[in-house]
Order: structure tokens, then sequence, then C-alpha cells
């Protein structure tokens, strides 16, 4: 089960991105606005990752921590390791973006309810890798983006919200895969700023937000095909 915490107050709430490569949706999460969330940590499995050299210019702590001899998961002490780096540190929203790692227990225990990850399908479609190319595979015309908080299951947490994008006749891995990378870079931050208000809950496996937040434009999306 998910507890969300509550709106807790005027303070600003650190946030930590946790990535295996390139960094894009942490760097998205850097530049948007995301209201009470400050990145203030990026943590990586990948001492190559060209995450750490955008982290350096945007004046955040960028580490690597080893992750454990594991290629797809966590070693649950080294796992212990990465929450303890960021309870010290004050965190109070764990962001995973593209880290290619599947969480064991110690973060999710730890960071109960503030742990998000951001996946580029319309999950529960196309869990798992290679999201893009399922969609393509199986020739959906519409596709895109979800925000969800994280559970011990792979993809399978409450969804935040969703961002929609068409599949072309054309498209390959390739131009999908950058279209629904846009969506993502504006789903997040979204995703980032509902929770450090305090604006979201989970009731069974529904997140839902407050009147206001889903009378502002549209903020929960089930489809943002006007923006197409």
């Amino acid at each position: 089960m998910i507890t969300v915490p509550g709106e807790g107050g005027d303070e600003n709430v650190k946030v930590a991105v946790l990535v295996s490569g390139r960094g894009s949706n942490f760097e998205a999460l850097c530049r948007e606005e995301t209201g009470r969330g400050v990145v203030s940590l990026l943590i990586t499995d990948n001492p190559n990752a060209p995450a750490l050299e955008k982290a350096g210019k945007l004046g955040v702590e960028g580490m690597y921590l080893f992750p454990g001899e594991y290629r797809t998961r966590f070693d649950p002490v080294h796992e212990e390791r990465w929450a303890a780096a960021m309870k010290e540190r004050g965190i109070g929203l764990v962001c995973l973006a593209g880290l290619m790692r599947i969480l064991k227990g110690p973060i999710l225990r730890e960071f109960s309810g503030s742990v998000m990850n951001i996946h580029p399908s319309l999950l529960p479609s196309f869990p798992g890798l290679d999201a893009q190319g399922q969609a393509l595979e199986y020739g959906v015309k519409v596709t895109g983006c979800t925000v969800h908080y994280v559970d011990e299951g792979v993809d399978t947490g409450p969804v935040i919200l969703q961002r929609t994008v068409p599949v072309f006749d054309d498209d390959d891995r390739e131009s999908l895969s950058a279209r629904i990378l846009e969506q993502e870079h504006v789903a997040y931050p979204m995703a980032v700023k509902l929770h450090c208000a305090g604006r979201l809950s989970v009731k069974g496996r529904k997140v839902v937000t407050s009147p206001a937040e889903r009378s502002a434009g549209g903020i929960l999306l089930a489809s943002n095909e006007e923006e197409l």
C-alpha cells in the first residue's frame, strides 16, 4: 500500500533524481517549474553517465554509487547505501528517471509514498523494456508516457498522470521515442509540483488530486490531443 505524505508546510522539498544515462528528464526537472520541489541530488549507477556532467553544469550534487553485481536489479545492501545517502541529505522525494535497475525494497521503505517513475507508454500497456518498440509492434495509434508512484512491481504503481502521443505510420523507435520524450519533459515536472504541494493522495489504485488542480487546464491528462 502506498501512502502519500500530506502537505508539509512552506518548506521546499529536496528531490533526488536517479539515472543510468543521459539524464534528459533530470535536466527537465531542474529547469522546469516544480513549485516547492528543488532538485538537490543526482545519483547514478553508471560512473560514465552523461547526467553527471549535466549535474555539474546545473550546480546539483552528482554521485556515482555502486549498485551491486546484478545487471538489472539492486543488491539490497547497496540499495540501503543509496537510501542512506539520500536520507543524510534530507531528501523528501525520489524520482527515477531512466534508472535501469529494479528497486528491491530499501529505498521504497525509507521513502514510502515518495518514489516516482516515468515510463514511455500509457501504462498498464507496454511495461518494462522497449515500450516504444512494443507499441510499434502492436500497431497502436496512440501511446504516450506515464508518471506513477513506484511499488515493488515493475511499472505497476498507481498512475499520477499521463500524456498522449500519436503513432504515425512511418514512425520508427527513434522518431516515436523523441516525440514521447517531449511529453515526458512536460509530465514529470508537473507531477513533482503536485506531489510537493501536497495535492496528491492515493485511494486504492487511484491517485486523486484536488478539485482546484483537476480544473486548472487539465493537469491530470487523459488526453492532450489539442496540443499535438
